[in-house]
């Protein structure tokens, strides 16, 4: 896991641009703590930050191979799960490692097979290569986007990074967001390709882009295809099990510490029970982390989301997978804390405005980092599987939109926070309605699929190819920005693809949410966890957070003229600072965090805001 950048110039000569490429390459110091390198060219220039986890001594980069026609360089972000098989085919084939890294299996793959390696590759991954043989950068990222993969378009070639900051290092790069940008970052529908700055672009995932004098191409190698399923519910039970054998087994393959993260859901308390089962055929112990708030257990009140705390049901799971299991326990001043928050939008690059949930999660990978390298994490099970009280809710169901839009008080600040004038040209309910529209588009129907099923089937699509990239994007920078590489068991594209074609009535066929996973893996989870309902990610319910949110937001108050007030309306903010009582409504809450994300990312971007 590491952090790459480059850049591509047909037109000068990149060698006498070191200093450019290393301060592209020094903002992926997070991502990359352990080694550094880049790697110049005429026309092009690699940047390589690295967290070593596999072949620690021998997985250096930028990474070429000499050939008679050119060197073959390459910077590469992720794992490869399949590297070992790749291996022994490739040295069938003739070729010789000086590694026992997957990096060097991924470069001598590119060699052999060329853009077709990419089918080839089970793993979560974005890497770019560039064959000098023809002048050529190809830009690789994994099926599900599990790895973040940005480029920039210039007049003579193309910058590329693991995040936005890498790009905006670069002088030929604008600092820019326009309505555009806005629309996206507001929406919160994570349009494949979309990056909010003005002028990039996300490579998609499961695409290939190539970049020569011809100009940018993007070729797609997979993308969620609809087939028909065959399999009754045993065998489906069965055969997601042996697949979830198979996709832990791989995922533990580390030359350093790993552990799980464990909530007390379904999900992550399934994963950590098979790693932990085996883990102990080699007679290894798994370790287990779980976040939790001061007071959250002893005075945890229901809401419309979260009907239990977690820590009770994670020690359920900790003692009967014999885990070595530790909480870390965070507090309002922790989670309310300006620098932490400007950590976190220093990691995403935009202000998402999460809150607490994203400061929880950085702080909470900060702490594992200290133990760990590796962490397994239960992420997109509820994608997967169908977890989420939208997929049961009859009016989500029916909506022709983004179903976990339908109920976005819930999760989200509305967009009443917004300046007036600013929503009226933002139109964000025009360029939602557009994205969804144009999303189920491409959805493919069963001939005789009924037409609960097809909905349901829209449902399920939109959500793995949509929110969960919103989810894998949080998870993967805030693990980065402190070194923690996060694995993503349930992202695997075969298991992916196996459970989205299993109709939703093989889904539920114990009339609750995720009843495939459930029966799988019921053997490895206590009773208790067996029979939870489904929780989101926890939030802090201590009033003090509010508190907290309310003084610092007021600070802003004083400055009338900050940016930010072009965004947020400044008569709803002086409404909600002003009020009396501690307790604060969702919308309220969400609105406060993100106007204080918002005034953060402009005070530390200085973006040009373009608002017509």
């Amino acid at each position: 896991m590491c952090g790459i950048t480059g850049w591509v110039s047909f037109g000068r000569d990149l060698r006498s641009e070191q200093a450019t490429v290393d301060a592209m390459t020094e903002t992926m110091s997070c991502r990359g703590p352990d080694d550094r390198g880049i790697w110049l060219s005429e026309h092009a220039a690699l940047g390589h930050r690295r967290l070593a986890i596999i072949d620690l001594p021998g997985g250096r980069q930028p990474m070429a191979v000499p050939t008679p026609d050119g060197p073959v360089a390459m910077v590469y972000s992720g794992e490869t799960y399949n590297f070992t098989e790749l291996r022994a085919e490739l040295a069938g084939r003739g070729h010789r490692f000086d590694t026992d890294s997957d990096t060097e299996v991924v470069l001598h793959g590119y060699l052999e097979w060329g853009d077709a390696l990419a089918e080839r590759l089970n793993g979560m991954y974005a890497f770019a290569i560039w064959d000098s043989r023809v002048n050529k950068l190809v830009m690789i990222r994994d099926r599900m986007g599990i790895k973040p993969f940005y480029y920039y378009e210039t007049p003579d070639g193309v910058l590329f990074g693991s995040e936005p900051k890498a790009i905006l290092a670069n002088p030929g790069a604008e600092h820019t967001v326009t309505l555009d940008g806005l629309r996206e970052l507001f929406a919160f529908v994570k349009t494949p390709g979309h990056a909010v700055w003005e002028g990039m672009r996300e490579v998609e995932p499961g695409t290939v882009v190539t970049v020569s004098t011809q100009g940018v191409r993007t070729t797609r190698y997979w993308t969620l295809r609809t087939r028909r399923h065959t399999d009754d519910q045993a065998s489906s039970v069965a055969h997601v099990r042996e697949l979830l054998d198979d996709i832990v087994r791989r995922q533990l393959v580390a030359d350093v510490p790993r552990c799980t993260l464990l909530s007390g859901g379904l999900d992550s308390s399934a994963m950590t029970g098979i790693a932990a089962a085996q883990l102990a055929e080699h007679g290894e112990t798994v370790r287990s982390f779980a976040v939790d708030f001061v007071g959250q257990t002893e005075n945890f009140v229901p809401d419309e989301l979260r009907g239990t705390p977690d820590t009770p049901y994670v020690h359920d799971v900790a003692e009967k997978a014999k885990t070595e299991h530790q909480d870390i326990v965070l507090n309002s001043d922790e989670l309310a804390d300006p620098e932490v928050r400007s950590k976190v939008i220093r990691a995403r690059d935009l202000p998402m405005g999460l809150g607490d949930m994203d400061a929880s999660l950085y702080l909470l990978f900060k702490a594992i980092r200290g133990h760990s390298t590796v962490a397994l994490s239960g992420e997109s099970a509820d994608e997967v599987f169908g977890g989420y009280k939208q997929f049961f809710d009859p009016e989500a169901q029916r909506a022709r939109t983004f179903p976990w839009l339908v109920q976005r008080a819930l999760h989200l600040a509305d967009n009443s926070v917004l300046n007036p004038e600013l929503s009226r040209s933002l139109d964000i309910p025009g360029y939602i309605q557009n994205a969804y529209d144009t999303s189920i588009a491409t959805i493919e129907r069963l001939d005789g699929e009924s037409d609960f099923e097809w909905r349901m089937r829209k449902i399920c699509y939109l959500h793995l190819t949509h929110f969960v990239r919103i989810l894998l994007d949080r998870k993967d920078r805030a693990s980065m920005a402190v070194g923690l590489e996060v694995r993503v068991p349930f992202c695997d594209h075969r298991l992916v693809e196996y459970v989205y074609n299993t109709p939703w009535s093989l889904k539920t066929y114990d009339g609750r949410e995720k009843s495939l996973l459930r029966g799988a893996t019921s053997d490895v989870l206590p009773q208790s966890v067996v029979d939870r309902v489904k929780s989101p990610y926890p939030s802090t319910q201590d009033p003090k957070y509010v508190v907290n949110l309310r003084r610092n937001a007021r600070e802003y108050l004083s400055n009338p003229h900050h940016q930010v007030f072009d965004i947020i309306s400044r008569d709803w903010l002086a409404a909600e600072v002003e009020v009396d009582s501690p307790a604060l409504n969702q919308n309220g809450r969400r609105g406060l965090e993100r106007t204080l994300d918002l005034a953060l990312w402009l005070d530390m971007y200085k973006p040009t805001l373009k608002l017509s």
